[in-house]
């Protein structure tokens, strides 16, 4: 099966920890140049000096915050400005936690600029490239709440289902130009997302973080959360030339979790 990514270059957002930066080890492992795309220039070149370079890569990073729209579109401007990319993973913080009925509008719009209107800039800027090269991967970290609204996640639940709906528009657009678009659904994860989500739960139910912990791991059949690495396989899975034929899909990685088919 031929997984190499040589010769391909990606740019990965959110890629200074967690998911994201498990997803850019794998590919530059695997022989992808990565451009990286965070807020934290310092974390960013800590990181792009970190990853692997089985081909003599250069990776490389650019500095932008996913809450402003316009720093994303001048950073990815910048990358494109210089050569094509051949494989796009949108990937950025989740919205915080809370029942819907208690979220402002503001809310709504500052997690719609974040995900879809940031997705859609990177998009649209990554097409002709992709389009020429007739390769092209767009791979949209999301959720499992696609599938089954999550619990006290009421903005993120109603983006993340948006999200998917525009990718799946995507894909349908862009399948005959060689490019895919899939979304990988992540369950409960080993992450600073994970941590931050228990202490909420625990300080909204008066109740031990270790207790929260306990009630969530009963809910997945594998019993264990999962590891970042375990997305990052399939992400890099999605981005190789084996996947050509896998497109507008939506794939739970949650240990079993999800309560449907």
């Amino acid at each position: 099966m031929n997984t190499s990514l040589q010769g391909k270059t990606a740019v990965i957002g959110g890629s200074t920890q967690g998911i994201g930066f498990a997803i850019a080890q794998e590919l530059a492992g695997l022989g992808a140049t990565c451009i990286l795309l965070a807020r934290n220039e310092t974390t960013l070149k800590e990181v792009a000096a970190t990853l692997p370079k089985p081909h003599g890569q250069q990776h490389s990073y650019q500095v932008a915050d996913f809450s402003q729209p316009t720093q994303v579109k001048q950073a990815i401007d910048n990358i494109v400005a210089k050569q094509p990319v051949h494989l796009l993973i949108n990937n950025t913080g989740g919205p915080t936690p809370g029942p819907i009925s208690d979220a402002a509008p503001e809310a709504f719009l500052a997690a719609f600029n974040q995900h879809i209107i940031c997705n859609q800039l990177l998009v649209q800027a990554v097409i002709p490239g992709m389009k020429a090269a007739a390769y092209g991967r767009i791979i949209n970290i999301v959720s499992t709440s696609v599938r089954i609204p999550i619990a006290n996640l009421g903005v993120s639940n109603t983006i993340r289902g948006a999200t998917a709906s525009w990718a799946k528009t995507l894909a349908n657009e862009l399948g005959q130009f060689g490019i895919t678009v899939n979304n990988i659904l992540p369950g409960l994860t080993k992450t600073q997302r994970l941590t931050s989500l228990i202490q909420n739960n625990a300080k909204r139910s008066n109740r031990s973080p270790d207790e929260i912990e306990k009630e969530m791991l009963k809910e997945i059949p594998a019993r264990r959360f999962g590891e970042a690495a375990e997305l990052a396989a399939l992400a890099a899975f999605l981005a190789g030339p084996a996947a050509a034929y896998i497109n507008g899909t939506s794939i739970p990685v949650d240990g079993g979790k999800t309560g449907s088919i």
